[in-house]
């Protein structure tokens, strides 16, 4: 049985620090950092604030499932996944924007979860028996006590773990929880660190035993098509996928074996191979959908894939994770979300050319899954979608083993952590210069720094002095006695290159940006509930271009406060091309894509490419002319 450990007071007092894993869990290569060390600046804030003063910020007030009579409040309401998803996002938002409003509304949640514990340890609803959702909940308190220090929340976590360890030969985990439980693994990691109480280990070998064999599913990977209504299961859920993107890593972390690190690239592999999608995710327009880019992918699997590259760079250290992260967070996760944040889409399509109440094709998904609204198709990524850009930003710096810094991803931010502040000065993505100024603290630590794998030609300096050895794809490390004032340059050339896709298309790319055809939008209203409003829309302009081979110039232009819109980019390029009249619209998507090379007669063009996340209708996998 797990017994509650007075360690607990322990973890609240070193609260600033990064906590390592203890014996006998494999170390990881970067530890994360506590929630609020990294706070965001920049581009990157203004993210942030648009989110709190969006959906994530008010849908609580006036969205029945997240509202006073949620179960998770004390009510009779949804008492289920909604309540935990919501506070998922919450928590980091709230305290990474200081927002007290937000804060406020975090501690509403927290008080009523913490003081209503029931005796024998379960956390939660009553009515709800299901080990999922308190999953998710585990997230948010661990991401709660890692900002506030709230002496609750270990022994709630420790009573809870002790209550299932009792519980979970007679109630197994069912359904979700089986292919989800290396969600569970993770919170159950963080406390063991905090307490060092062997018996979660048993707990977390538990979970292991009754969940999905990830491993097995990818070791002999067979759904490599458009998967059919009849033949779709939850091992072939985008969602569940995404989330299992860290399971092979954190399992590593309990048994070390070389095999459950090679199993984490197998399944990217197959991902990729079979239904890889050019801004860096995979479709699933809810199950695997294949390589076609008029399939589409849930908003929950683009926050969810986010959150498991987080895992997996903190325990491996690949930079190549640090790619994929940004690749999906900078283009996937703004291009389902509209400018304003008031409103998202189930489906997010690569080429996506309007959003309206259709078929699109879908895999198993409804017909609304890619309008713009309150709910589209399911209500679960309204509650889940709030966690993509806070646990970004805080995810940005980790801390090395040896007492310094890892930028592992790059965006404007601050981190702080044993006394010393450094800040990031940066237009990245769209820039290709990076900035890290030691503001205060001094001290000889090391900094290490992911250079990403398609910055050939990458240049850092510290106090103007150029050093050697940089490589695009590794990590540089500089070691040196830092003080305040010092000043490291990082330049990362963004060079414009193609990649190849279905039927032999082509996308575009610069930096970590896919960039997509700007399409003129009109956007039409069709549902209002409260503040918020159902969106369908509809080209104002062509969209069946063929690309032109040859060079595509370069337009920087000013980073205004949401750079994530077509009519505002920061970054344009201008390519030229020829209209492909055969290839036309099928229940309201573009037709099957045409195998490149192709040929035109109509007219050479010059048309405008934007950042995909900034497209909300675009054209992203090209068929080309040579």
């Amino acid at each position: 049985m797990i017994i509650p450990c007075l360690l607990s007071v322990l973890a609240i007092s070193a609260i600033a620090a990064p906590v390592p894993n203890r014996t006998p869990l494999q170390a990881n290569a970067f530890n994360q950092l506590p929630l609020g060390s990294v706070m965001p600046k920049g581009w990157l804030l203004d993210q942030l604030r648009l989110q709190a003063g969006g959906l994530s910020g008010h849908i609580d007030e006036f969205w029945p499932d997240l509202g006073p009579k949620s179960a998770w409040l004390g009510g009779t309401g949804e008492g289920w996944e909604r309540g935990p998803y919501f506070l998922d996002g919450l928590v980091p938002l709230a305290y990474l924007t200081r927002d007290a409003k937000l804060i406020a509304k975090v501690k509403t949640w927290m008080d009523w979860a913490l003081d209503h514990q029931q005796p024998d340890g379960w956390l939660g609803p009553v009515k709800n028996t299901d080990w999922w959702p308190n999953y998710v909940m585990l997230k948010a308190l661990m991401q709660y006590q890692e900002a506030t220090g709230d002496a609750r929340v270990i022994p709630a976590m420790e009573k809870y773990f002790a209550y299932q360890a009792k519980h979970i030969d007679q109630r197994p985990l069912k359904e979700w929880a089986i292919f989800r439980w290396h969600d569970e693994v993770l919170s159950v990691l963080w406390l063991y660190n905090r307490n060092g109480d062997r018996a979660l280990l048993d707990l977390a070998r538990k979970l292991h035993q009754q969940g999905h064999d990830w491993e097995a599913q990818f070791a002999d990977f067979q759904t490599r098509d458009k998967v059919a209504k009849k033949a779709a299961n939850l091992s072939t859920h985008g969602v569940n996928n995404a989330m299992a993107m860290k399971a092979a890593a954190v399992w590593w972390l309990i048994t070390g074996e070389k095999g459950d690190r090679d199993a984490l690239y197998k399944m990217f592999d197959a991902l990729d191979r079979y239904h890889g999608q050019p801004s860096g995710i995979f479709s699933a327009d809810e199950h695997f959908s294949g390589r076609d880019p008029s399939q589409g992918t849930e908003l929950c699997a683009v926050v969810e894939a986010m959150f498991s590259l987080e895992q997996d760079m903190s325990i491996m250290g690949d930079a190549a994770f640090g790619d994929r992260l940004e690749k999906i967070a900078y283009n996937a996760l703004p291009a389902t979300i509209s400018a304003d944040m008031w409103s998202h889409q189930y489906d997010q399509q690569a080429n996506q050319v309007m959003c309206s109440i259709s078929n699109h094709r879908w895999a198993t998904n409804g017909p609304e899954s890619n309008i713009f609204g309150l709910e589209p198709n399911f209500g679960c990524c309204t509650a889940n979608m709030h966690q993509g850009w806070p646990k970004l930003a805080a995810s940005l710096w980790m801390a090395t083993n040896d007492g310094g810094f890892a930028a592992v991803a790059y965006g404007p931010s601050e981190v702080t952590s044993n006394g010393v502040t450094i800040e990031e000065v940066t237009g990245y993505p769209f820039r290709e210069g990076v900035s890290l100024i030691v503001k205060s603290g001094a001290g000889a630590f090391p900094l290490v720094l992911r250079i990403p794998g398609w910055a050939t030609g990458a240049t850092v300096s510290v106090n103007d002095q150029a050093q050697s050895g940089v490589k695009a794809g590794e990590f540089f490390r500089v070691q040196r006695a830092w003080k305040a004032g010092d000043r490291v340059e990082l330049h990362f050339p963004m060079a414009v290159r193609t990649s190849t896709w279905f039927n032999n298309s082509i996308s575009v790319e610069r930096g970590p940006l896919v960039y997509s055809l700007r399409i003129g939008e009109s956007w039409n209203k069709i549902k209002q509930t409260g503040p918020a409003s159902d969106w369908e829309v509809y080209p104002t302009t062509p969209w069946n271009y063929a690309l032109v081979k040859g060079a595509f110039p370069v337009i920087e232009k000013a980073i205004g406060q949401q750079p994530f819109r077509a009519d505002a980019a920061p970054v344009e390029i201008t390519a030229k091309a020829r209209r492909l009249p055969e290839w036309t619209l099928v229940d309201d998507s573009p037709g099957v894509l045409p195998v490149s090379p192709v040929t035109s007669k109509r007219p050479e063009e010059t048309v405008t490419l934007v950042p995909y996340g900034a497209a909300k209708l675009r054209i992203t996998a090209f068929p080309w002319i040579q």
